[in-house]
């Protein structure tokens, strides 16, 4: 059952149990049939219907119209038209017609004016509200219909800024990361040009292959799995072909990627971390990667051993990883597990998410 449905179920429930209340809080014992066809209990029906009425009107009408562009006093104004007629139209549709028995049963005429009897007559079977009691059972109606209405609109206008907030701040961390990876893959490319390395135009494949992926795939929500994995693959290609042999990488990939979906670019910034930190051709350089999807899960284990390498002082700042933390943050709430080990001799990395 989609939420759609189980908010339109709830919407019923509420209406049939609102509708019940002047049955349920009935002075008298009434019938079902009785209830229905007394013209005082049909009335109060016909208030609660314009009631309800008004809840849906306030709600989709009211104030995002006049309540949100701060047309406090038209709003007011309105609502109190609304609470009248709330009031006085059931009055006007089913007017009092004089006594009326609840039950539909006989009643008696009174006694002959002549006949004397100390004993006073017995009040109506069923006697009307006054005026003033009726507006206060309506008006605490109306205002709890209208602080409801209220309440639940501010409710959904919040989540709404706070979706396109996420939105916003997703849109803008990827914006940060995709630079970040364009800067290092034409750093590996230039170096395959001084050095005037026949690996170079496949490089460039590689490289205008990834861009087509960021560009096409990275703004959406949700990509397929398979797709996330031969961009890594393709990254590490394009490392491998700049690094050659001075690296000693170990790359797996274990398990069917096949109707799963990811986040896009979710998993690259610890790989290129790795790749950054982990590589000098003077050192034993080593880079594990280990990819294992099973049960609905992914798992990712990257560790690179330390080596003396000369970054920049934007390099230092972590960026990619620390954009990454806060997209797991608001992509995968209670869905991801990340650890960090910043050892003396190694940086590893484990990172599980629950796959769609």
């Amino acid at each position: 059952m989609n939420t759609k449905t189980q908010q339109i179920l709830l919407h019923i429930a509420g209406w049939m149990v609102f509708l019940s209340l002047p049955l349920l809080f009935s002075p008298e014992s009434l019938s079902l049939y009785a209830y229905l066809t007394n013209p005082p209990t049909q009335r109060d029906l016909l208030s609660y219907i314009l009631i309800l009425a008004l809840f849906y009107a306030n709600f989709y009408w009211l104030i995002p119209r006049l309540y949100f562009r701060k047309q406090y006093v038209g709003f007011l104004l309105t609502g109190l038209l609304c609470f009248f007629i709330t009031v006085f139209l059931p009055e006007m549709v089913l007017p009092p017609a004089g006594l009326h028995h609840p039950s539909g049963a006989y009643s008696p005429p009174p006694p002959h004016p002549r006949e004397f009897s100390d004993t006073p007559p017995p009040p109506p079977l069923h006697r009307r509200h006054s005026l003033w009691m009726d507006l206060s059972q309506h008006l605490f109606l109306f205002l709890g219909m209208m602080l409801l209405a209220l309440m639940l609109k501010i409710r959904a206008r919040w989540k709404q800024a706070e979706k396109e907030k996420l939105q916003t701040e997703l849109s803008y961390l990827k914006a940060q990361i995709n630079p970040h990876f364009l800067f290092n893959s034409l750093n590996s490319i230039y170096a395959l040009s001084i050095e005037k390395s026949d690996q170079a135009p496949a490089a460039i494949v590689l490289l205008s292959q990834m861009m087509r992926y960021v560009l096409d795939e990275s703004g959406k929500e949700w990509v397929p799995l398979e797709k996330e994995i031969d961009y890594i693959r393709s990254y590490i290609a394009l490392q491998q072909t700049r690094f050659g042999p001075t690296i000693h990488l170990d790359f797996q990939v274990t398990g069917s990627p096949a109707s799963y979906r990811i986040a896009p670019l979710i998993l690259i910034p610890f790989i290129e971390n790795a790749f950054k930190h982990g590589v000098n051709a003077e050192e034993n350089s080593d880079i594990h990667i280990h990819l294992e999807i099973k049960e609905a899960s992914l798992h990712l284990l990257v560790i690179n051993n330390k080596v003396t390498v000369r970054l920049t002082p934007d390099s230092h700042s972590g960026l990619g990883i620390d954009n990454t933390k806060k997209r797991l943050l608001l992509v995968y709430p209670q869905a991801h597990w990340l650890d960090i080990h910043d050892n003396t001799h190694d940086f590893q990395v484990s990172l599980t998410l629950k796959l769609l």
